[in-house]
């Protein structure tokens, strides 16, 4: 054999010899992977199958908040003023979404927002894992948006509160944002209370973050405690409708109405106008968000006489067959003249409540002294806290100079230099009707009667509570005369103040007063600020929603007619000087 011949022959060989090796080191490799990989898969599956468990619960089970029940918010015979209802919120985790998706149009459509917008929330949050995109709707349309299999896309349950009577409970009850947390009224007050606390728990979810199991209850959710209040829904609505009707009738600014009951201090209606719906928000004025039977206060002119006379009574000074000379009809202090309708002469302690008399009322006050119709005042409630509890009272102002000015005196006598809320004059009421007990006043259900404080003899309130009678039935009030009943009380007009002091052509109509007289079941405030008709007087804006509301009211709490039809006209009839 050749010497080139032998060098092909090993060539060959050497070659091989590499493609051998090649292949041997390649299926050595291959071999080694998949036993590696083999041994892998036994060890997670088999050995330390605690690894797969524990990614696979990084990426589908997740810990839920569970939203506490709001505490329903009742009337006293258990009617919903406000309730929490299951709704859910429809959000987007940017990072999982496409700005660009097509299906978003039909998203938008679905949820009546932008397109353009929606598109630029997503493409500018595309870092976030969070946003809203549409809080609290109906459950049916979060279905057909969910429907749209739009990848990022999620709901979520919450509640949304709902208020069955709307505005006529509005001012009383208030209303919570977006969050459920009280903004106004008792939902404001009692916020803690409703609240409750909220729960966690842990879920399975799949790969469009849907729950599809729950695993583990953390801490289940808490409820809130519901709220009975003491307002009577029916008297409510009767309440508001009258007010509102001779609001809107004499185009007036605004008005308040608050009746209580005599024996327990508890508030049984309270309303406004003008009021707000709790449940659509767009069109809100802040100005009807107010309170005014508490938050507002307003000077309750000749309103106060009866309890001037109070004051004269429980002096011994001034027996119930006094006399007073109101001649020639008018008083000069200084530069100051205080008048009454007309020249009434020598007339009785009776008379001066029936005709309204500043001059009677006056020198019966300069006679007292400021500071015994004061402490009488303060001992009825005015000039301090109700102790309702309700945000924003206004306490009123009840003057104490160092020493009284005859002029000071006489006009505090009837309701002048001083301020008070609607339901302060309610309350002050309510002792001359119950025979001067001073109940707490309550705006929750009380399930027994409160312990009550005497602030004024028996018979002291029950003098007075007879001229109230008598200042119905023939003089101011005697529109306020409600039917079959036989009522009491007395009317105040009052000039409104503005920013330069008081305004001449504006005026609140005031009337306070309860039923029946002889053993009173109610009583009621209402009052009308700046009537535009040509009516202004207490007695002809402010007792005529009076006789209606408590006609009504009496009947639906079956108190019992004092008054045949024909004697209740003849009542109603009777005329008498204005108020």
């Amino acid at each position: 054999m050749s010497n080139q011949e032998s060098a092909g022959t090993l060539s060959q060989k050497i070659a091989a010899g590499l493609k051998a090796w090649r292949f041997g080191t390649v299926l050595g490799v291959f071999l080694l992977v998949v036993f590696a990989l083999g041994w892998r898969l036994v060890d997670l599956q088999v050995v330390d199958n605690d690894f797969l468990r524990k990614q696979g619960d990084v990426r589908t089970i997740r810990v839920e908040t569970i939203d506490a029940h709001r505490g329903v918010i009742t009337d006293r015979y258990g009617e919903p003023l406000a309730v929490s209802t299951p709704v859910q919120t429809l959000w987007a985790n940017p990072s999982e979404s496409d700005p660009d998706e097509p299906r978003l149009a039909n998203l938008a459509r679905v949820l009546d927002i932008s397109e353009a917008r929606l598109r630029e929330r997503l493409a500018t949050y595309s870092g976030r894992e969070f946003i809203y995109l549409r809080r609290k709707i109906q459950p049916g349309l979060a279905a057909k948006a969910m429907d749209l299999d739009i990848p990022g896309i999620y709901t979520r349950q919450e509640y949304r509160r709902y208020y069955p009577a709307a505005e006529v409970t509005a001012h009383v009850v208030g209303f919570t944002n977006i969050d459920e947390q009280g903004q106004e009224g008792l939902e404001l007050a009692y916020n803690d209370w409703l609240s409750g606390e909220s729960g966690r728990k842990r879920v399975l979810k799949d790969n469009r973050g849907r729950i599809i199991k729950d695993l583990t209850l953390i801490r289940d959710a808490s409820p809130g405690h519901n709220l009975e209040l003491s307002i009577d829904l029916r008297l409510q609505y009767l309440a508001y409708r009258e007010l509102q009707s001779m609001v809107s009738a004499q185009s007036a600014r605004g008005g308040t109405l608050v009746m209580l009951d005599v024996n327990t201090g508890e508030v049984l209606a309270m309303v406004n106008q003008g009021s707000y719906n709790p449940n659509d928000r767009s069109q809100l004025e802040p100005e009807n968000v107010r309170n005014k039977a508490i938050t507002d206060l307003f000077e309750p002119g000749s309103t106060m006489k009866p309890l001037t006379m109070a004051a004269a009574l429980e002096s011994g000074r001034y027996p119930t067959n006094t006399m007073i000379d109101t001649s020639p009809g008018h008083r000069r202090f200084g530069r100051f003249t205080i008048r009454d309708h007309r020249n009434y002469g020598v007339i009785s302690l009776t008379d001066i409540i029936v005709k309204s008399s500043n001059v009677g009322i006056s020198k019966i006050a300069n006679d007292l002294g400021g500071d015994t119709i004061r402490n009488l005042y303060a001992r009825l409630g005015l000039g301090q806290p109700t102790g309702v509890g309700f945000p924003g009272e206004a306490v009123g102002v009840l003057p104490a100079p160092p020493k009284w000015r005859p002029v000071e005196e006489a006009t505090l006598s009837y309701g002048y230099g001083m301020s008070v809320n609607a339901l302060q004059l309610a309350q002050a009421y309510m002792v001359l009707a119950n025979g001067g007990v001073k109940y707490p006043l309550s705006l929750m259900k009380l399930n027994e009667k409160p312990v009550g404080q005497r602030v004024l003899s028996e018979r002291v309130a029950n003098d007075v509570r007879v001229m109230l009678g008598e200042a119905v039935a023939r003089g101011t009030g005697r529109r306020a005369q409600p039917g079959l009943y036989k009522a009491g009380g007395k009317t105040g007009t009052v000039h409104l103040v503005g920013a330069n002091g008081y305004e001449d052509s504006q005026y609140k109509g005031i009337f306070a007063g309860m039923a029946p007289i002889d053993n009173p079941r109610i009583v009621t405030v209402v009052t009308v600020d700046a009537p535009q008709s040509g009516e202004y007087y207490g007695g002809e804006i402010a007792a005529p929603v009076f006789s209606r509301v408590m006609g009504d009211a009496l009947r639906l709490l079956n108190v019992k007619p004092e008054l045949e039809v024909g004697n209740a006209g003849l009542q109603a009839g009777k005329t008498g000087e204005r108020g």
